[in-house]
């Protein structure tokens, strides 16, 4: 049998939206007392309460001061570290920030002065950590290997170590902290699951598997044994309920044969994959779920850490949770049932048969808040900069369009819409907010992994606001760097909202229109939420800015500064970082023109050690000969059909337009490049092989 859903309800398609609240009195509770309650003097866990609100009641700093906004103080906590991956969000508590470098080390500082009071050196090597959890007197952070550690509050004193093994690798999911229990949640492994830990001592409590086994509920939807190596991880950290008892958690991508794209092999819809489960607090008992994406094999699950709100609907008060979203689209539901208030459908999509695919998918009545389309351009006709062209040559499609081995191309791509960024709903202006990002994805079984972001296209993305009583959109800025990954959103009673972005800038943005109102180059890549806080009745606003690989890989610049803002601040900006490449790099390095008597050799791979182009015909995406040719203005390169390829090959060039000529095998065709820039191509054979030529 299947699992009962509770998800499509009739009804009419939006109500009135409700009426912004009010400046929120200034609030000082030191601990996230219930989902709701607003940052007031501390920002005591990630999210800043159990609703994951990421809201803060301070409102000195608002839109006719934040012009004033400087720095307070900046602590490079590793000393000037320029590398690694940095995705924790500073907590504070009694005035104390808590923060988890890229090695791992765990740094408490002082709020006022920026001075580190103490520093808890990893013992068991480095991970990915999204942020600390605070309570009982203790720090509770992760460990290499599966571990959990506790450290003494005052002194970062290790209290206990625990390694819990059998569920997954315990990392990267931000520890939540919550009457006596730590939440925590594995991934990267045949199968994952939600963890309930005594604080005390971090021994097991109960556990919640994404893919479940034989006798439980939902092991029914995954043929034969492939709910063993299902995955189903749970990549962010839940919210919580304390009145109703409940905490939600969201799973990620189903798994078959090793790859998020191959459903060959699981027939069924794959619970709890692509869903969102309410459980009870005190056991990990099933209340209910709503699954996002029936048998995913496109990467679209919508693991963001959900987000729970009191809004009125179609005049009524409820209680909802808003859940998405990396397919661009929110699921508004009460999360009390798990009913769907303002009406989802399950909408007929393209089937394919040897994908065992699912014949309908959920989509929210009111729309998405970004486009589910590829669209098609004229070459040469293109905005630079237009995120929304498809790269050509590929095969383009909209959301949920199957594909088997030739690559689909379709947006949002598994990198968003919005992937692990932080939502924010605001209690003064009653919206929802998130970055995102216009990134598209080639989808195939040819991809070892969970697609291709094609060489070449554009990166960009914007910032969204979303009326949760309705789910249709308010405002939408668009923004020159992808916001989709680890760039959280901070509203405030003051009316504003703050993210930062890849190169470095925390843009401080009116709530209301998306105007940009303030920004400060904070020196390295923000993957991470700004928070605010208040000492001796003075409002901060602080932010981790140490950077990440995704989407933009080496280039986006790392760090290690820890920076705090205050109304008059003195500290100066740091110096500012080369930005990130927005454009998707194509394979290797640069080859100067001269190596190669301006020649490039099409569907061949190069080898830059020995300076050799490969034998044998290749639809590899490294398949230019070389991928990377760098050449002065003026200069004729040529493109060559080997004799000796089987099949006749192209060279587009995108988006300019310059030319798009086939050649048979044997041929070959010469442009001189008159202008400074770079040139991508690719090859309507396979546009898996992608050139590009940097003129300079």
């Amino acid at each position: 049998m299947e699992v009962p859903r509770r998800t499509v309800l009739k009804g009419a398609v939006a109500a009135a939206a409700a009426a912004p609240l009010a400046k929120v009195p200034l609030a000082a509770p030191r601990r996230p007392a219930s989902c709701s309650t607003p940052g007031g003097r501390d920002f005591p866990k990630v999210g800043g309460n159990y609703g994951n609100q990421n809201y803060s009641a301070l409102h000195d700093i608002d839109r006719g001061s934040v012009r004033r906004l400087g720095g307070a103080w900046l602590n490079r906590i590793e000393g000037g570290l320029t590398t690694g991956t940095n995705q924790s969000t500073p907590v504070v508590v009694d005035g104390v920030l808590y923060i988890e470098s890229a090695l791992g080390n765990v740094h408490a500082v002082d709020g006022r002065t920026g001075a580190t009071k103490w520093k808890y050196t990893a013992t068991h090597g480095t991970v990915t950590r999204r942020g600390v959890a605070v309570g009982d007197g203790k720090v509770f952070t992760h460990g290499k290997g599966s571990w959990i550690i506790a450290l003494d509050q005052a002194t970062g004193a290790v209290v206990w170590e625990r390694q819990i093994t059998g569920y997954g690798t315990m990392e990267k999911v931000a520890v939540t902290h919550h009457d006596g229990l730590l939440h925590v949640g594995t991934h990267d492994s045949d199968r994952a699951a939600a963890l309930a830990l005594n604080a005390a001592d971090g021994s097991l409590v109960w556990n919640f598997w994404g893919a479940p086994g034989p006798g439980e509920l939902g092991n029914d939807t995954w043929a034969g044994d492939s709910w063993q190596k299902g995955g189903a991880t749970p990549w962010m950290h839940p919210a919580i309920d304390p009145e109703l008892g409940l905490i939600y958690w969201t799973f990620g991508n189903a798994r078959g044969n090793n790859s998020s794209q191959d459903g060959s092999g699981r027939e069924g819809q794959n619970l709890f994959s692509s869903s969102i489960v309410a459980m009870d607090i005190k056991t990990g008992e099933y209340r209910w779920h709503f699954q996002s994406v029936h048998h995913n094999i496109w990467d679209m699950d919508n693991v963001m850490a959900p987000v729970l709100a009191d809004v009125h609907i179609h005049g009524r008060p409820r209680k909802i949770v808003v859940y998405g979203s990396k397919s661009g689209m929110y699921f508004i539901l009460d999360r009390t049932d798990g009913s769907a208030p303002l009406g989802i459908d399950e909408v007929p999509v393209p089937q394919e048969p040897r994908q065992k695919t699912w014949p309908t998918q959920p989509f929210p009545r009111q729309g998405g808040w970004t486009e589910n389309r590829v669209v098609e351009q004229p070459l040469g006709t293109s905005v630079p900069g237009d995120p929304n062209r498809a790269v050509p040559n590929y095969v383009p499609a909209k959301i949920y369009t199957p594909h088997w081995d030739v690559p689909v191309l379709s947006t949002p791509g598994h990198g968003g819409g919005a992937c692990w960024n932080a939502q924010s709903y605001s209690q003064h202006t009653g919206l929802v907010y998130t970055g995102f990002g216009y990134v598209a994805a080639a989808h195939s079984l040819t991809e070892s992994s969970n697609g291709l972001r094609p060489p070449g296209e554009y990166q960009t993305g914007g910032v969204v606001a979303v009326d949760p009583s309705t789910n249709l959109v308010r405002w939408k800025r668009r923004m020159p760097y992808s916001l989709a990954h680890g760039n959280g959103v901070l509203s405030t009673g003051g009316g504003l909202i703050f993210i930062g972005q890849p190169d470095g800038n925390l843009l401080g943005l009116d709530a209301s229109s998306g105007r940009e109102l303030w920004r400060w180059q904070t020196g390295a890549a923000i993957s991470s939420s700004p928070i605010s806080y208040e000492i001796d009745g003075e409002q901060y606003l602080a932010v981790y800015a140490g950077g990440t690989d995704i989407p933009y890989g080496a280039s986006a610049p790392r760090g290690d500064f820890l920076w705090a803002f205050k109304l008059g601040g003195k500290v100066a900006p740091a110096a500012t970082p080369a930005p990130p490449t927005v454009r998707r790099p194509v394979s290797g390095s640069a080859v100067e023109g001269s190596a190669v008597n301006n020649t490039v050799v099409l569907a061949r791979t190069y080898d830059p050690a020995s300076s050799t182009i490969g034998a044998t015909e290749s639809t590899a995406v490294n398949a230019m000969a070389p991928t990377w040719l760098r050449v002065p203005v003026g200069t004729t390169v040529t493109f060559v059909n080997p004799a000796d390829n089987v099949h006749d090959h192209s060279a587009t060039q995108f988006f300019e337009g310059l030319f798009n000529v086939r050649l048979k095998p044997g041929e070959s065709f010469s442009y001189t490049f008159k202008r400074r820039g770079e040139y991508f191509y690719n090859d309507s054979y396979s546009p898996r092989p992608t050139g590009k030529v940097e003129v300079y």
